[in-house]
């Protein structure tokens, strides 16, 4: 988060935390989607370190069942940061993409993301998770250790890198004419 949203010289807001995975402990009357006792998980935009905070429902959703608190609580930002890093990439059905950093947080969402946009997805990360990779969604893996994607004869229509693999320079090289690199 940068100064001017977080505040120049201290925090703008007392209670810091933009995410949250909590138990509901009560609420309003006009609340229809949960209950007290369910488990939740959303982006608050502020005030996630507290021990109560009031949200609307609409930033919410229900946990799903195998998810730990710790685990849940992870989602909303990792899943934001990829929907914005597609978007920028302007990531549209049929095009070639291709995600470096695919066994990460935000690289796990996005191969899944870009997969459900009807983009052919290749995903770059190491030896150990190439199988974790192509069954989120991956239509092609590339194992980082062993091979340098940006020395392939492979064109991709849009790079979403991650990780720190390579430098901008080398990864335009894997770019078709009018493709797009990003996060820029």
């Amino acid at each position: 988060m940068s100064r001017p949203q977080a505040g120049w010289r201290k925090p703008k807001n007392k209670v810091l935390g933009s995410v949250i995975a909590r138990q509901v402990e009560a609420v309003g009357e006009r609340v229809t989607a949960f209950k007290r006792g369910d488990h939740v998980f959303g982006f608050v935009g502020h005030g996630g370190f507290a021990e109560y905070v009031a949200v609307d429902q609409g930033a919410l959703a229900l946990m799903p069942a195998n998810l730990s608190f710790e685990h849940a609580e992870t989602v909303p930002l990792a899943a934001m940061t990829a929907v914005q890093g597609l978007r920028g990439g302007k990531v549209q059905s049929g095009d070639r993409v291709l995600i470096v950093g695919a066994s990460g947080g935000v690289g796990t969402f996005a191969v899944q993301i870009a997969r459900s946009l009807g983009a052919e997805v290749t995903g770059v990360c190491s030896t150990r998770n190439l199988e974790m990779v192509k069954s989120i969604g991956a239509d092609h893996v590339i194992d980082y250790i062993t091979e340098d994607f940006t020395r392939r004869d492979e064109k991709y229509d849009v790079i979403f890198q991650l990780a720190g693999t390579a430098s901008p320079w080398h990864c335009r090289r894997a770019l078709t004419p009018t493709g797009r690199f990003g996060p820029e």
